[in-house]
């Protein structure tokens, strides 16, 4: 029979640094006593990992801001690992004590086996010691049990994630930057069982260049980007829908769950990497050139509006050449096996009933967000949602240098949307027929996706180099909610 709310779960005297005190853990949660004068309390749900008993007492292991020490209070700030020590006065007080909280804990229903990759070339290179200083303790004090593998090459965790028995885990963790997640996502999309693979819920722990979608996530409720409450968001267990965009050329398909950029965003973040020594200011430094000697891109933009932005654009005249005919497995009409086998294959969304609009360029940027931030300092798309369905649409067409230098200024705060020379809207599907730069029609720009290369036009930056695509017209669908994150609240 559950307890009621509010009521003690548990009330009993202990010794506490040998002075006798009344503890209490009530059926929602809180662990209150008194210490020195001051009520003391503990959040189990939020701030409370494990336990242990050592001898005849029990040690409470739990993470508390730094600044305010243990009281009622959520962590928002610098987290730090703290102890709680009393002792029982019985053996039998012992015992229900143990089981009170065991039962409180498990009632959560936290992960107890975690698969974890490492990527250890990314950002800083820091992944390993961020693993080893920050992650690994908290994991411990909660009890969970991991198996850690590092990441050797590009493509590396997508590969183990296609092949990964999954049964054996509750959930993947990637301590790097954006680049590891999208890879385990497009390893279980490409899984025969793929409808179930994607289920399991993905952590993520900042150790990159962008870290784009967990400061999504843990800025959403006002915590800092950092890898203790990264770690807390995976411990607690908590998870969100996440929406999976389908990027689509002919047989060849893709799947992002953060970005897709053509232009000057694309341009900056990977020609930049000529100046990967700089650390993140070659984002600045080449963002600075990159206004300064600006590219246009001629081609054309086609998407279908969310409700509300029917406004931006021109209907669309040639809508059956727009539409690309995703090779969509539909178990209705067939063997449901030979659909598992070939892996998840796309939304069914029936774009050809929809109402399509279109933009014609020149463009200096088109730039595509499934979630608010693009890094931890670029706000990229303030109103996107995690699992609405739609993408953030920013388009640039035109803007005086020294406009769009204050503009991109704007990025931290997200108010780079509000000027007269950005075009910001919500979208259900998108194509993009790439061109040339108006400079010099022998040359092409970079699409880029999640920080990848998607596609290279003629005379780019590494155009020698294969890529995923070729510069040439795709298209973006998006599911709704298809994959599950592990989240703060």
């Amino acid at each position: 029979m559950d307890e009621p709310q509010d009521q003690p779960a548990i009330s009993d005297r202990v010794l506490i640094g040998g002075t006798l005190t009344l503890v209490t853990l009530s059926s929602d949660g809180r662990l209150q006593w008194s210490e020195d004068g001051k009520q003391r309390c503990l959040i189990v749900e939020r701030e409370v990992l494990g336990f242990a008993t050592e001898g005849s007492r029990i040690s409470i292991r739990a993470v508390v801001d730094s600044g305010k020490g243990i009281y009622c209070w959520g962590s928002r700030g610098t987290l730090m690992r703290k102890r709680f020590v009393f002792e029982p006065l019985s053996e039998e007080s012992k015992q229900l004590w143990c089981q009170k909280l065991q039962r409180h804990i498990v009632s959560l229903e936290r992960p107890k086996r975690l698969f974890i990759f490492v990527n250890p070339f990314g950002g800083k290179k820091s992944a390993s010691k961020i693993f080893l200083d920050d992650v690994q303790p908290l994991l411990e004090d909660a009890d969970i049990e991991f198996t850690v593998h590092e990441t050797k090459h590009q493509l590396h965790a997508k590969e183990i994630a296609h092949s990964l028995d999954l049964s054996s885990y509750d959930g993947i963790v990637c301590v790097s930057g954006d680049g590891i997640l999208v890879e385990v996502i497009n390893g279980l999309l490409e899984r025969e069982d793929w409808e179930t693979a994607i289920k399991m819920p993905l952590g993520i722990i900042p150790a990159g260049t962008g870290n784009g979608m967990i400061k999504s996530l843990l800025d959403s409720v006002g915590y800092p980007c950092m890898a203790s409450n990264a770690t807390l968001a995976v411990i607690r267990g908590h998870k969100r829908s996440l929406d999976v965009a389908t990027i689509s050329q002919e047989e060849i398909k893709y799947f992002s769950v953060l970005m897709l950029a053509w232009g000057l965003v694309a341009d900056i973040d990977i020609e930049s990497e000529k100046y990967r020594w700089m650390g993140s200011a070659r984002l600045d430094f080449y963002g600075l050139q990159r206004m300064l000697f600006l590219r246009k891109y001629n081609g054309c933009i086609s998407f279908i509006p969310a409700p509300g932005f029917e406004k931006f654009g021109n209907p669309c005249d040639k809508k059956d050449q727009v539409i690309y005919k995703l090779n969509i497995c539909d178990p209705s009409q067939g063997d449901p096996f030979k659909c598992q086998r070939r892996g998840y294959m796309g939304p069914h969304n029936h774009l050809e009933n929809m109402e399509w609009r279109t933009i014609s360029g020149p463009f200096i940027s088109i730039w595509l967000h499934n979630v608010p931030w693009g890094s931890e300092d670029s706000m990229a798309a303030p109103d996107a949602k995690f699992s609405d369905g739609y993408l953030d649409l920013i388009i640039i067409r035109d803007c005086p240098k020294f406009a769009l230098l204050s503009l991109m200024m704007e990025l931290s705060s997200g108010n780079h949307v509000r000027s007269p020379h950005v075009m910001y809207l919500k979208v259900k599907a998108f194509a993009l027929e790439p061109g040339t730069r108006t400079d010099d029609p022998t040359k092409g720009g970079i699409i880029d996706s999640d920080g990848e290369v998607l596609a290279r036009g003629k005379g780019t930056y590494k155009f020698e180099q294969n890529a995923l695509m070729a510069y040439d017209k795709l298209h973006i669908e998006v599911d709704q909610g298809l994959a599950t994150l592990f989240s703060p609240i």
